[in-house]
This record gives structure tokens, C-alpha cells and sequence, in this order.
């Protein structure tokens, strides 16, 4: 429907004499407030004050008579101080918002542009906890929504897999093993002593880090899986040394002329890019001609756009919003568009646990799992309550409310809406009605609902934009509230008026579908009894 209604807009204001010959800005939608009544609202007017040099609301009365002419449009009026707001016809409305598609088929496989989104990453060193969860929420429903819309998008575990953190986890098992505490900078944490108690008994000197890292990336897969998210790659450090990635990203930043060698190191020229604004250069290869974790990220990232990816999406944790400038700086001295490089800093997660703040500590190995939180509140709750907030938001995830059957618990909110739809359907088999064609006119709750369904595509649209799924979580709830309000005031199952019945039916069923596929993108569940 806004394709059309943009389209038809931007035709007839570009042929009208009066604005001929001007470069008039683009025709933008929103929702129209409540008060006002109506459908849609422009700004266009306001926008197209700054070109055609006029009073905007003398515009907007001026474009709104335009307007009426569009097929499609009921009535359109201008309000101060420059507003547009439109009342489409049912028959738009209806066609519209019965549409089952989120893209166009012409656009499915046309996109070339490849999009990699890495994210959790976490090291092999420890189970995964709660702030991974937040990550992993969000970079798996952006990938989900991506492909939806028809981009093509990959999704990326990095596992750091190589490096003396290796040695570190051995030395910290095997002293858990012995009954002792493990060295200071090594891991702490009750989950090794678990892990002393099932480690082979035959075990070698060289062995020990080894299989306690893939003990632990085999925990961290399941973790994942548990969570519903699935990657399209789990991808090692280890391999990157193995091929000579590693050396091959020197050689390309030498040859760039960003790598230069400096008592007795090999240094990054990171301040040489000055949009970057790092604030030092950075090492590349010690003094004993061992390569820094930053030298090894430049190689995996080079591999990346080696694989043929033309964005890279990383989504990391608060600690690293250091990293950022260095990582860009990489990417340009690569020889790649900065634009092309996207992180994401989600913030940190507070948890509440019946009113009091939970003290967690990683460094002191004491934190809350995410299998943990996982296992307490569902990964319906944990999903749902991550992607709720966009990641550049510290959030507080209260663990009551999560577990709490009632509409103070945002999913359980959503979810229910889709069960009560589902009981709805029941109660109309038991009589025989199925679902007919929409009847008009629309009452004011089937108007609003219908209006709602049509934003699902331009909800999406505005995840990607912003990179963040809290306009799905927000869209939801709303449709779900408007749902309630049509349920109370028009009465679904009438066996005395069976072509209203069967017309709202189809309000439901496509209300249902929305909520169901909505929350798929956000891997959460669509319940259909509760």
C-alpha cells in the first residue's frame, strides 16, 4: 500500500503546474495521531516549505485538495502547522492489510549484496552467560528479519580458540582436578570444578587445555541451541593460523603501508586514519614474534570480505567499545570502505531477582548463566525481553516479572493473543463457520486493527534501519492492545449474523499470522493454547 499511495503522491504533486520544475522532497508516511481521526500523516508539506518558499500549512491546504483526486483516498485535510493527514478508503485498507507478503517476489534473489552478522564470540573459556544471551537475541532476529526482506545474510560464531588462554584454562583445570585454586589469572568459577569431576583421568600435560576448550565450545553450541539460535558458521581462530591468514593480513597491511616495524615489534599505523580517530597505533607482532589478538581479528576480518561479504556486521559487549576505532581503522588500511564495517555495542544487563540487583562478577567466576536464566524464566521471556530494548540501552531484566502468566508480562501479553485467536477458531469449528470475505464498512476497532497489520513491512524495515529489534517487540505489543480493544467491542462469533462472523474471522486469522511470524523473527514461541 505505501509503495502505491507514494507512487500515485509523488506522480500527481509532480504534475501539478504549481510545483512543476521544483525538486520536491520525498513523500514519507507515519501514523496519524489518534485525535485526529484519520489514516495516515504527512510532513510533506513542511519539508516542501524550504523549496517552494510558502507558508507550510498554506501547502498542506493546497496539496490536501490534490490528494482527494488519488484513487484510493477518502478525504485528506491540512492541520497546523503544516500536517497532511489522510482517510483511505476501506477498500484500500482491506486489500492492504490482507496481503500475506513482507517482500515483493520480484525481489526475492535479486539482492547480491551479502551480509555477515558475527555475534556472541564469547571465549571457550567459560559457560555463556546472560549478557550473551542479550547478543545472541539480537544478532539472530536481525539475521532472521534480513533474510525475510530478502537480503542475503549469513550468520557467525568467531571462536578464539588459539592463544595462551589455552594454557591458562589448562593450568586452571588441572589445579581444580588436584583440589587446589586455580593460578590468579587463570579461571575461576564453579563450573570447572564440574568439569574436574567428568575430565578423562588419562589425560596428557599438552591435553588438558584442549579438552577443556572443546568441552567448553560443545557447552556454549548447546547453550545456542537451546536459545534457538542456529549460525551458518562456527568459525576458529585456529584456522586462520593453520592456512597463514594470519601472516597474510600482514603482508597486505604492509604492502598498504600501514605496518611498521619499531623496537623490535611490528605496529599497526592506526592514528595515520584520522576518521578513525584511534587514539595510538596498536601492535601487530611481539617482540618474541608472536601475532596480538588485534593482528589475528585484522586477518579474520580480511577473510571475511575475502569469502565475498559486502557488509560486515560484528556485534560485541560494552567492554569493547574500545575496540571500535582500531577495528575501523583495520578495515580502511584493508583497502575496504569504512561504511562497509558495522558494530554494535549492546549494553549491559541488570538483573532483578524478586526487587533486589543480582551481583555478578565474571573476573571472580560468579555470574548468572545464561543457561541459568534460561532454564528459569524460558527462552520465550529471555528473547523476547533482550530484544525489547535497542543495544545501545543498559536494560534491567526482571526475573519475576518474566515468569509471571499475566498481561504485566509483555510476551505472555503477545502470546496470548494468538492463543485466544486459536480458541476463537475452535469455538467457530464446533459451528460449522469458517472464514468469509471482509465486510464494509469498518467499525473504528476493525479500522485500527487492519491499519496496524499494514506497518508490519515498515516495522521490519526500521529493525534494519536502526539495527535493532525493539520496534518488533513495541509493534507487537501494540497490535496485540488493539487486538483486545476489537475483541471487546465487536463481537467475533454471532451464529445470528454468520457473514459478519466469517468477516471477522479473517480479521483474526490474519492477526494471528502477524503475531505468529513477528515473533518467529525474534525466536520467540507462538503458543496456541495457554
Amino acid at each position: 500500500m505505501f509503495a502505491y499511495l507514494k507512487k500515485e503522491i509523488e506522480l500527481k504533486l509532480s504534475s501539478t503546474p504549481a510545483f512543476e520544475g521544483v525538486d520536491l522532497p520525498k513523500v514519507e508516511f507515519s501514523p496519524a495521531p489518534e485525535h485526529t481521526g484519520a489514516d495516515l500523516s504527512l510532513t510533506w508539506a513542511m519539508a516542501a516549505a524550504k523549496v517552494l518558499r510558502k507558508n507550510p500549512l498554506e501547502i498542506a491546504k493546497q496539496t490536501a485538495v490534490l490528494l482527494r483526486e488519488v484513487n484510493g483516498i477518502a478525504d485528506a485535510t491540512a492541520a497546523a502547522p503544516g500536517f497532511i493527514n489522510l482517510h483511505l478508503e476501506d477498500k484500500l485498507i482491506i486489500s492492504s492489510a490482507l496481503d500475506r507478503r513482507i517482500k515483493e517476489s520480484s525481489a526475492v534473489g535479486s539482492n547480491k549484496h551479502k551480509i555477515l552478522i558475527e555475534f556472541v564470540s564469547a571465549n571457550p573459556t567459560g559457560p555463556l552467560h546472560v549478557a550473551s544471551g542479550r547478543g545472541a537475541a539480537l544478532g539472530d532476529s536481525l539475521v532472521r528479519i534480513h533474510r525475510a526482506l530478502g537480503h542475503a545474510c549469513d550468520s557467525e560464531y568467531y571462536v578464539n580458540d588459539a592463544g595462551n588462554q589455552a594454557q591458562l584454562l589448562a593450568e586452571s583445570l588441572k589445579a581444580r582436578i588436584q583440589g587446589k585454586e586455580p593460578p590468579e589469572n587463570g579461571y575461576h568459577g564453579e563450573y570447572l570444578a564440574e568439569m574436574a569431576k567428568v575430565a578423562p583421568k588419562d589425560l596428557k600435560e599438552e591435553e588438558y587445555g584442549r579438552w577443556a576448550m572443546e568441552y567448553l565450545i560443545k557447552t556454549q553450541q548447546e547453550d545456542m541451541e537451546a536459545f534457538r539460535v542456529q549460525f551458518t558458521r562456527w568459525f576458529r581462530e585456529s584456522e586462520l593460523h593453520k592456512e597463514g591468514a594470519v601472516q597474510g593480513a600482514l603482508k597486505a597491511l604492509e604492502e598498504n603501508g600501514y605496518a611498521y616495524k619499531k623496537e623490535d615489534a611490528v605496529w599497526f599505523g592506526s592514528t595515520k586514519d584520522a576518521a578513525a580517530k584511534d587514539d595510538k597505533d596498536r601492535v601487530l607482532v611481539r617482540t618474541d614474534g608472536r601475532p596480538t589478538y588485534f593482528l589475528a581479528d585484522i586477518a579474520y576480518h580480511k577473510n571475511k570480505y575475502d569469502r565475498g561479504y559486502d557488509s560486515l556486521v560484528d556485534i560485541w559487549g560494552a567492554d569493547h567499545h574500545g575496540y571500535v576505532p582500531r577495528m575501523k581503522a583495520a578495515v580502511h588500511a584493508l583497502g575496504k570502505e569504512e561504511k562497509s564495517f558495522v558494530p554494535i555495542i549492546h549494553q549491559l544487563i541488570h538483573l532483578l531477582d524478586n526487587g533486589e540487583q543480582v551481583k555478578m562478577s565474571k573476573r571472580a567466576g560468579k555470574f548468572i548463566t545464561l543457561r541459568e536464566l534460561t532454564n528459569e524464566v524460558g527462552a520465550d521471556a529471555c528473547r523476547f525481553f533482550f530484544a525489547s530494548r535497542t543495544p545501545n540501552a543498559q536494560m534491567t531484566f526482571d526475573i519475576e516479572l518474566a515468569k509471571k502468566q499475566s498481561n504485566e508480562n509483555p510476551v505472555f501479553y503477545v502470546q496470548y493473543v494468538h492463543a485466544r485467536i486459536h480458541s476463537i477458531f475452535a469455538a467457530a469449528a464446533e459451528k460449522g463457520i469458517e472464514v468469509g470475505e471482509m465486510l464494509t464498512p469498518l467499525t473504528q476497532q476493525e479500522r485500527a486493527l487492519l491499519l496496524k497489520l499494514i506497518w508490519f513491512k515498515p516495522v521490519l524495515q526500521n529493525c534494519l534501519n536502526d539495527l535493532s529489534p525493539h520496534h518488533l517487540t513495541t509493534y507487537l505489543m501494540e497490535l496485540a492492545g488493539l487486538f483486545h480493544s476489537f475483541y471487546d467491542h465487536c463481537r467475533v462469533l454471532d451464529e445470528q449474523n454468520l457473514p459478519l462472523t466469517r468477516s471477522r474471522l479473517l480479521i483474526c486469522q490474519r492477526v494471528a499470522e502477524r503475531i505468529k511470524k513477528g515473533l518467529e523473527f525474534l525466536g520467540v514461541s507462538a503458543p496456541e493454547k495457554m
